[in-house]
């Protein structure tokens, strides 16, 4: 019986410290914004982390897209003024463009 309630207090001990570490995560993630301003992404190379949040926020008179050219995330139009985020869940290199103006591209890096 002595052993079985070691193992609760053992279980109890890990399951509070991942809800620490849970909690830990979420408030170091950042929030990042990217302007769409210009028929350009600024800045046109944005490095964040895992778990971060991207806002692209359209300052120009028409719609834009933010499209991963290597699939993963697709806002579809963003009307003018409005804005739309995207939280990162993997690592990796995300070259991105706008499908409405093609000469418009970007880069997304995860760490």
């Amino acid at each position: 019986m002595q052993r079985f309630a070691a193992l609760c207090c053992i279980a109890t001990i890990l399951w509070a410290a991942g809800m620490v570490y849970t909690r830990r995560s979420a408030a170091l993630a950042a929030t990042h914004t990217v302007a769409i301003d210009g028929v350009a992404f600024a800045p046109e190379t944005l490095a964040v982390k895992v778990g971060d949040t991207v806002v692209w926020v359209n300052k120009d008179p028409f719609p834009h897209t933010v499209t991963s050219q290597t699939g993963g995330f697709d806002s579809h139009d963003i009307a003018p003024d409005q804005s739309w985020s995207y939280t990162t869940t993997r690592t990796g290199v995300f070259p991105y463009l706008c499908t409405l103006h093609p000469t418009m591209h970007a880069t997304l890096k995860v760490e």
